[in-house]
């Protein structure tokens, strides 16, 4: 059947948009009056071309996932039943794999689940944070404010992603191209001017002649150094799998200069927001501390966040054993303290996360001004040394006439 994309009014006042497939337009608009929505434009979609790589099947992006469950959270707030909600968002998906998903939620919750037992037979698109807001919600009556809530959650954690991504691309670029550039002069260019230089008699200067010499080593070894480079990088991924791995990796980048600091600053933005997310919404904390250890992405966080809950399931504050790790600054401990005493902890939280999201922004900037003179020095270094090596026997020659 077609596809066709609508615009419409809802009776609340505002507007809705999206995509539906039928056997005509009349049948969509009708469709759309059943749905109380008012259609103001329906237009024919052209069939798209749509390439599924096997290694992306069964994936739905986190910009997806926020989309989907801010529109749920206000189809729910506007008084549409829950079913109904997902039958909407499923046929105006355009990742057929998450439609998919939202059509089998659906007709599980229709044939009496929970929507939360639902959500959890997909753990691979609504983790153990999302489930358990959702049970949360379902059991005090509050879906529609604690999606809101997740939507919001989950839109400020990609933002973050997104920024420490960005910051990142043109480094790599650089040291990409500069490896790249050396690889192709000592392997076809060095060997030219290697034979240029045998014919001349002389010794060549130094620089010139440790150059050659890499040059042999590299045209020799390449495809060993290739080799071993790869069987290195899966050593040390099977390496980072092991628990005793992921302790020593993780603790050798949190104590990095620059990126450690960096690296530490998001660790305590994630653990802030997600804590008070979840703390906010009603799941019980001894929950929250294991879904938010589970989703540190660091072993040394993570052990301090269970440390943590141990103390509290043994009565103790979740602020002494945080202070104790030396992995959260001082100000957060405290911070977190001081919201344990007055019986406000989702709110220091939240202000934890507000600030270290600022934190984030100035450390990203930073590293991206510290970094940019760095790497063209250091690519200036690496092709210019060795362009001059090359060209010193003949200004050496030069200077002989």
């Amino acid at each position: 059947m077609p596809k066709y994309a609508w615009e419409g009014r809802v009776p609340q006042g505002g507007f809705r948009k999206g995509e539906l497939e039928g056997p005509n337009e009349t049948a969509v608009r009708a469709y759309l009056r059943q749905q109380q929505i008012i259609p103001t434009k329906i237009t024919t979609k052209g069939k798209e071309l749509k390439i599924t790589l096997p290694f992306m099947k069964g994936r739905v992006k986190k910009k997806a996932l926020a989309i989907f469950t801010r529109q749920l959270a206000t189809m729910i707030d506007a008084g549409l039943p829950l079913v109904q909600s997902l039958e909407i968002l499923a046929q105006q998906e355009e990742s057929e794999t998450f439609q998919e998903i939202i059509r089998t939620i659906k007709n599980e919750v229709e044939a009496g689940a929970t929507l939360a037992a639902a959500l959890q037979k997909h753990p691979r698109v609504f983790d153990n944070m999302f489930v358990n807001l959702v049970v949360a919600a379902e059991q005090a009556g509050t879906l529609d404010v604690i999606l809101g809530r997740l939507a919001t959650h989950i839109e400020k954690m990609e933002a973050l992603k997104k920024k420490v991504k960005s910051a990142m691309v043109y480094p790599t670029m650089i040291v990409t191209v500069a490896v790249g550039v050396t690889i192709v002069l000592m392997v076809f260019v060095v060997p030219v001017f290697e034979k240029l230089f045998a014919g001349m008699g002389s010794s060549l200067p130094l620089p010139t002649q440790i150059v050659v010499n890499i040059s042999k080593i590299f045209k020799s070894y390449l495809p060993i150094l290739i080799i071993l480079t790869i069987v290195g990088v899966v050593a040390l991924r099977r390496y980072y799998k092991t628990e005793k791995g992921r302790r020593t990796v993780d603790g050798l980048l949190l104590k990095a200069p620059v990126f450690g600091e960096l690296i530490r600053k998001i660790a305590v933005s994630r653990f802030a927001r997600t804590l008070a997310t979840l703390v906010t919404s009603g799941v019980p904390i001894l929950e929250s501390l294991n879904i938010v250890a589970g989703a540190s992405g660091n072993k040394v966080v993570e052990e301090a966040i269970l440390k943590g809950r141990t103390s509290i399931s043994e009565g103790q504050t979740i602020s002494e054993p945080l202070t104790e790790s030396g992995v959260f600054p001082v100000m957060v401990t405290q911070m977190i303290a001081v919201g344990e005493t007055t019986g406000s902890l989702e709110l220091m939280l939240t202000k934890i996360a507000d600030f270290y999201d600022d934190e984030v922004d100035v450390a990203v900037a930073t590293l991206s001004s510290m970094l940019e003179p760095v790497l063209m020095i250091f690519l200036g270094v690496i092709v210019g040394g060795l362009v001059i090596a090359m060209y010193l026997p003949i200004f050496k020659m030069a200077s002989a006439f």
